[in-house]
C-alpha cells in the first residue's frame, strides 16, 4: 500500500474525506411550516437583522434536500437548533428540546431519515461553553440564590444574580444573555455528555465545537470518548480561527473549521495582498501544521454565519468568487459551502449574512451554481482531489498551479487571477500527457506542450482517464 493510500486511523470518521458539507442557518433558510411562525413574524425578504424571526423551520430544510444534493454536498451542518431566545440559538434554554419554532423531535426525526434516505450525513453544533440566560437551571439560580441545586453550575460571583447593565457572573465574551458553563462542575460535564450521547441516539453524524478554547481541553477529551462510544464514525470538528494544531492530536477533535485556509485563499483572490508564490508558501506551511491523520477531516470554508458574504468579500466580483470557490474545492479536506454562496448572494458581516435563503431562481447567479456544481463534481469523481498529496510546483505572480497525486494519478490545478493569458511551463510541473477535465474535456496535450491558463479562469487537467 502506497502512502498515498494508507488507512486513516480508526478514530477519523472514514466518510469524511468522501464528504463535502452545506451549512444552514436554520431560521433563514426556509420556511416549510407557516403555523410555527411567531405572531412578529418579519417577512422573508426583509434586510436580515439580529433581531427578530424569519421562520425557516426544520420541515424547511427537509423540503430543499434536493437543492442540496443537487449542489453536489452529503453533509450538513445546522447552526443551533435546541430551544434558546434568538434567532442564531447559541442561547439554549433547554439542550434536550427542538426549538418550536423549528419544529418538534417527529420533525427532527423526519429529517435525519429524509436526509439520510438521500446520503447526506447531519453534524449539529455543541454549544457546551455557555446557554441562554433563559435556560431552566439558570432561571432557578436567579429564582433561588444560594439555594439552588444549580448555583455552581455557573460562576456566580454574587447574589442575587443580576444581568444589566453588568452582570455578575461570568459570560461568554462579557454577553449577559450568556452565562458561561461551570465546566469543572461534575454535574455540568455530566448534563453535556448526556446532550452528546442523546443527539446521536436520536441519529445525528456529529458534532461541531463552539468555541471550543473557552471550555477545558480535559472536557474535550471526555466528549470524544462519550461519542466515539455512541459512533466510533461520528466526525467531531473543532471551531479554530487560528493554527488548528491544538486539536489534531487524536485526543478531542478529527478536525477544525478551516480558517486559516480561508484566510489564505482570500488573500490570493479578494484581498489580492499576497501573490502565488506566498499563497503557495502559506498553504505548505498549513498542510505542514496539521498531522498526516487529520488532514482529511479539515472542514475547509470560504464563508459562514460569522463572515461576510464570499462574493462581498470579493467586492461583487462574481468571477474572483468562482477562483476562490476553485480553490476551496480543490484542496485537500472537506469543502463547506455555506448556504446562498452557491447562488450569489451578497451581504456583510453579521447580521448581513444572515438573509433568508433567496429562492426565487431568477435571482440567481446560475453561472457560479454551474461552476460550483460543476466542481463538486470533478472531485467526486477524481480520488486524487480527495485523498491525493497537496504540492504547488508553480507559483508566479497571478498563476497557481495546485497538484494532486495519488498513486500514478496526477490532477493539476490552475488558477489565473489576472487579465492576461498565461502559458505554464511543462518543466515545471512534469512532463507527462494530459488531458484537460475542467471546465470542459479537451484533447491530450503532449508532455513537452505548455498549459495555457486563460485570464481570470481555472483549469484543471488530469493523467488519468477523462471523468
Amino acid at each position: 500500500m502506497s502512502s498515498s493510500q494508507a488507512a486513516t486511523p480508526a478514530s477519523v470518521p472514514a466518510w469524511v474525506q468522501d464528504a463535502v458539507f452545506y451549512q444552514i442557518f436554520p431560521d433563514r433558510f426556509a420556511n416549510a411550516d407557516p403555523a410555527l411562525n411567531p405572531p412578529d413574524v418579519r417577512a422573508w425578504d426583509s434586510p436580515p437583522a439580529r433581531d427578530g424571526f424569519l421562520g425557516g423551520d426544520l420541515a424547511g430544510i427537509v423540503a430543499h434536500l434536493d437543492h442540496i444534493v443537487d449542489l453536489g454536498a452529503n453533509a450538513l451542518y445546522l447552526t443551533p437548533i435546541f430551544a434558546a431566545g434568538t434567532n442564531h440559538r447559541y442561547d439554549a434554554h433547554d439542550y434536550f428540546t427542538i426549538d418550536p419554532l423549528l419544529g418538534d423531535l417527529g420533525s427532527f426525526r423526519e429529517l435525519i431519515r429524509e436526509a439520510h434516505a438521500r446520503g447526506v450525513r447531519v453534524v449539529l453544533d455543541a454549544v457546551l461553553n455557555h446557554c441562554g440566560v433563559g435556560h431552566w437551571a439558570f432561571q432557578d439560580v436567579v429564582a433561588n440564590g444560594a439555594q439552588s441545586p444549580y448555583v455552581n453550575w455557573f460562576y456566580v460571583e454574587d447574589l442575587p444574580v443580576v444581568q444589566r447593565p453588568v452582570p455578575n457572573y461570568g459570560t461568554c465574551s462579557g454577553c449577559w444573555y450568556l452565562p458561561k458553563w461551570n465546566l469543572h462542575n461534575p454535574e455540568v460535564r455530566e448534563h453535556h455528555l448526556k446532550v452528546a450521547r442523546y443527539w446521536l441516539e436520536q441519529g445525528i453524524d456529529g458534532w461541531r465545537l463552539d468555541v471550543p478554547y473557552f471550555v477545558p481541553t480535559a472536557f474535550w477529551r471526555e466528549f470524544r470518548r462519550v461519542v466515539k462510544e455512541v459512533n466510533p464514525e461520528a466526525y467531531i470538528v473543532a471551531e479554530e480561527w487560528r493554527s488548528p494544531t491544538q486539536w489534531l492530536a487524536g485526543d478531542t477533535a478529527d478536525g477544525t473549521m478551516n480558517y486559516t485556509l480561508r484566510d489564505l485563499v482570500l488573500g490570493f483572490t479578494a484581498d489580492r495582498k499576497q501573490d502565488a508564490r506566498t499563497f503557495a508558501a502559506g498553504m505548505n506551511d498549513l498542510r505542514d501544521q496539521v498531522p498526516h491523520h487529520a488532514r482529511p477531516s479539515m472542514l475547509n470554508l470560504l464563508g459562514s454565519h460569522d463572515t461576510e458574504r464570499l462574493v462581498t468579500r470579493h467586492g461583487d466580483d462574481a468571477v474572483a468568487t468562482r477562483l476562490a470557490l476553485t480553490l476551496l474545492t480543490t484542496a485537500p479536506g472537506v469543502p463547506m459551502v455555506y448556504y446562498g454562496d452557491e447562488i450569489g448572494m451578497a451581504g456583510d458581516n453579521d447580521p448581513g449574512c444572515r438573509a433568508g435563503m433567496e429562492w426565487q431562481k431568477d435571482r440567481w447567479d446560475t453561472e457560479t451554481l454551474q461552476w460550483l456544481t460543476s466542481l463538486l463534481a470533478l472531485r467526486a469523481k477524481l480520488p486524487a482531489l480527495r485523498k491525493g498529496t497537496d504540492e504547488y510546483p508553480y507559483a508566479v505572480g497571478d498563476v497557481v498551479v495546485r497538484r494532486r497525486t495519488l498513486d500514478d494519478d496526477v490532477v493539476l490545478v490552475a488558477v489565473n487571477r489576472g487579465p492576461v493569458d498565461v502559458d505554464v511551463p511543462r518543466s515545471a510541473v512534469g512532463n507527462v500527457d494530459l488531458v484537460e477535465a475542467w471546465p470542459a474535456a479537451g484533447p491530450s496535450i503532449p508532455a513537452d506542450a505548455a498549459l495555457r491558463v486563460p485570464g481570470r479562469s481555472a483549469v484543471v487537467w488530469t493523467t488519468g482517464q477523462r471523468p
